[in-house]
């Protein structure tokens, strides 16, 4: 996974101990790139202990991070005593990055509370805090008020943040791309195109007549052969399955992937039951999954909303996302339930052993030799987040709910690709869901990512959005 790069501010105050400032702005340099994290800031002689304290300091640090707008996914601000809460945000303000801010204050020790050595940040944070709060300036809090770097709640904010940058930078700017018309019959993938361009959220379109073309006029022998090869090793193929069913997978995979790199998609919808099985002859499951596995998350049934709950979910774990029904209970265990889709889970996601074969429901009423490439499974065990994004087009806001719970692997006899998912307080999410019209479509995702989903979404993008704790 890409390091993210994050912009460090370091405050000092005159009258507290300097040279608090200056090793603590090494000591942190140290934390944050053992933890993985890139970091900018000005050279130390740039400024008095290379900390920031002035209006002057907050210029310079306001133009160095201007400089570097393209590649500063986040900012970190550290107090090692008091600080200077007004150098502080005028650098914040100044510099126009708008990304995620984290707010990190030093711990004092009661052994040491002489003037040489008392910081102070404990009182420093709050006056940060309270300016921030006066320019509405959205903030990420560490989970402790002050903190040693070397703590594990400070390293747990860590990690958060860094999911966090790489939630908001990913999806400002992404482009996702839907690939043919929604089908008739699902009016819950409705959504706004310009809901989503006001937060940064481009889509692309494509009629699934120009994909079919390309992929029954595919002449490139080589990308060809290289992708049945892909497909061989991708996973295990139902045995008596025509090669030319396997082909035509190929063919669709090798066309719908040229246009997603020639239109820079970061996620995709694809129109599936049952045009593409009527009009080309296979299913489109597992060119999907393949896609996702490849860090491309793909959605059915063009569910455009569906695609970027997926793209979300990867971007905060680097982790392929699944995309799923909630369609079952699981008799009486009122926290469980059944979720299927066809399916188009990446193999990583599946987590164990699955098999290649036909859509069995379509199958069964167009004919099975139209539904190669259904992902056949159940999941395997262990944790997951679940994240549906929508837009509200009613009320003009984009809405989602996130929480977390578990796979188990209580066998469920049932076509197709299917989870056991267990929530706690299922029943109260449900009731959430309809109550607030949300769809039948769920991502999810082998990680626990809840906490950084709410913050980036809700506090970073802007939306409404509910978090689901049982």
């Amino acid at each position: 996974m890409k390091k993210t790069t994050i912009g460090l501010i370091a405050g000092t105050r005159g009258f507290f101990p300097a040279s608090l400032a200056e090793s603590g702005r090494k000591d942190i340099i140290t934390k944050l790139e053992n933890s993985g994290f890139n970091v900018l800031i000005p050279a130390e002689d740039a400024t008095a202990y290379g900390a920031v304290e002035s209006l002057a300091d907050a210029k310079l640090y306001a133009r160095f991070f201007k400089d570097h707008d393209e590649e500063i996914q986040g900012i970190v601000v550290t107090l090692p005593n008091f600080g200077d809460e007004i150098g502080i945000v005028e650098t914040l303000e100044r510099s126009k990055l708008e990304v995620p801010v984290l707010v990190h204050a030093w711990d004092d020790r009661t052994d040491k509370m002489d003037m040489a050595h008392r910081r102070d940040a404990f009182c420093g944070k709050l006056s940060v805090c309270n300016n921030l709060y006066q320019r509405s300036i959205p903030f990420t809090n560490t989970t402790l008020h002050t903190c040693s770097i070397d703590s594990k709640e400070f390293e747990s904010d860590l990690d958060r943040f860094n999911q966090i940058c790489r939630i908001v930078s990913g999806l400002r700017g992404a482009r996702l791309g839907a690939i043919g018309q929604r089908p008739n019959a699902f009016n819950t993938v409705r959504y706004s195109e310009k809901l989503l361009q006001d937060s940064g959220i481009t889509v692309s379109t494509v009629d699934l007549s120009e994909i079919i073309s390309s992929a029954q006029n595919w002449t490139d022998d080589k990308a060809q052969k290289d992708k049945l090869k892909e497909i061989e090793d991708y996973g295990p193929i139902v045995e008596g399955t025509p090669s030319e069913h396997v082909k035509r997978t190929a063919n669709l995979s090798l066309a719908v992937e040229k246009w997603v790199d020639e239109m820079e998609i970061d996620a995709s919808a694809i129109q599936c039951w049952d045009s593409i099985e009527k009009n080309y002859g296979c299913a489109t499951c597992l060119s999907m999954s393949m896609m996702g596995e490849d860090g491309k998350p793909s959605a059915c049934e063009t569910d455009v909303m569906g695609a970027l709950s997926m793209l979300a979910l990867q971007l905060a774990s680097g982790e392929p996302s699944g995309f799923l029904d909630w369609n079952n209970n699981y008799d009486d265990d009122r926290d469980s339930c059944i979720n299927i889709h066809c399916s188009n889970y990446p193999k990583s996601f599946i987590g164990g052993e699955f098999e290649i074969g036909n859509l069995d429901i379509l199958g069964a009423s167009i004919g099975p030799e139209k539904c190669f490439g259904a992902l056949k499974t159940q999941v395997k065990a262990g944790p997951m987040t679940y994240l549906r994004i929508s837009t509200d087009d009613v009320k003009g806001t984009i809405k989602a709910y996130v929480g977390e719970g578990e796979f188990r692997d209580d066998p469920v006899d049932t076509a197709g690709g299917v989870a056991l998912c267990h929530v706690d307080n299922l029943q109260g999410l449900l009731g959430y869901m309809c109550e607030n019209g949300f769809e039948h479509h769920v991502a999810m995702n082998r990680s626990l990512t809840a906490d950084a989903l709410k913050e980036a979404l809700g506090k970073y993008m802007g939306w409404d959005v509910y978090q689901h704790k049982g």
